[in-house]
C-alpha cells in the first residue's frame, strides 16, 4: 500500500495487484490502533467531561448543535442520529442537530453572504444560552468553525471542540478541546468517529440508567 501523491494527469492508469499490499494495509490498521490507545490513554478524562457538558445539557432540556466540514461534516451528522434517535438502548429522543443537512440554508448563506458564516448565521438563529456547540476541525482552523464558536460563546453556549494536529486555533476558542496529535487527517478523523460513539455510550449512561 503506497500513499504517495498522484497527478491529476497520472491518476488513472489501471489496475495494478502489485499496490494491493497486505502489510502496508495492516501497517495503517496499526497506526490507527496505536493513535487511539495513546490518544485515550492521555485524553479519557477529558472525553468522559466533554460528555458531562452534554449530558448536564440535554437533562437541562437544552440542545447540542453539531457542525464541520467534509468528513467532519458527516461525523456531526452521524453525532446528531445517535442522539436523536437511539445508540445502544431504546429511549427518549434528545435535542441534537448538525448544522450541515439543510443545503438550502447552507447554500443561500454562502451564496448571499460568505461559506464562513454557513454555521455562524444557523447559530446565531437556533443557539440559546445553556445549549453545547460541538465544533469539529481536524486542522483547528477552519474559519467557518471558529466564526461559529465566537457567536455561541457571545449567546453563553458551552463549546467542546474536536480537533487534530496541534489543535489551531480551535485549542483555545473552546470550553474544552480534544485534539489528535497526528499529521494525517483519515487517522484524526478515525479516532474522532471514535469519540463521537463514546460520547453516545456515556451520554447514555448518564441519562438513563
Amino acid at each position: 500500500m503506497r500513499c504517495s501523491s498522484i497527478r491529476p494527469e497520472t491518476a488513472y492508469a489501471g489496475y495494478n495487484p502489485d499496490y494491493v499490499d497486505r502489510a502496508g494495509l495492516l501497517s495503517v490498521v496499526e497506526d490507527s490502533v496505536s493513535l487511539k490507545r495513546a490518544f485515550f490513554d492521555r485524553a479519557a478524562d477529558d472525553v468522559v467531561a466533554a460528555a458531562a457538558i452534554m449530558s448536564e445539557a440535554l437533562a437541562a432540556e437544552r440542545k447540542i448543535l453539531i457542525f464541520g466540514n467534509g468528513g467532519s461534516a458527516s461525523d456531526a451528522q452521524h453525532f446528531s442520529s445517535e442522539l436523536v434517535n437511539r445508540f445502544v438502548g431504546d429511549r427518549r429522543a434528545l435535542a441534537a442537530l448538525a448544522l450541515t443537512t439543510d443545503s438550502s440554508v447552507v447554500t443561500s448563506i454562502a451564496n448571499d453572504s460568505h461559506f464562513d458564516e454557513v454555521f455562524s448565521r444557523q447559530i446565531e438563529a437556533l443557539g440559546k444560552e445553556g445549549d453545547v456547540a460541538v465544533a469539529i476541525s481536524t486542522s483547528g482552523n477552519s474559519e467557518n468553525v471558529l466564526r461559529a464558536v465566537l457567536v455561541a460563546r457571545a449567546k453563553g453556549m458551552r463549546t467542546v471542540g474536536l480537533a487534530g494536529r496541534d489543535g489551531g486555533k480551535l485549542e483555545g476558542a473552546v470550553d474544552l478541546c480534544l485534539t489528535v496529535p497526528h499529521e494525517e487527517t483519515a487517522r484524526i478523523q478515525e479516532v474522532h468517529a471514535m469519540i463521537v460513539h463514546l460520547f453516545c455510550q456515556l451520554i447514555e449512561d448518564a441519562l438513563f440508567t
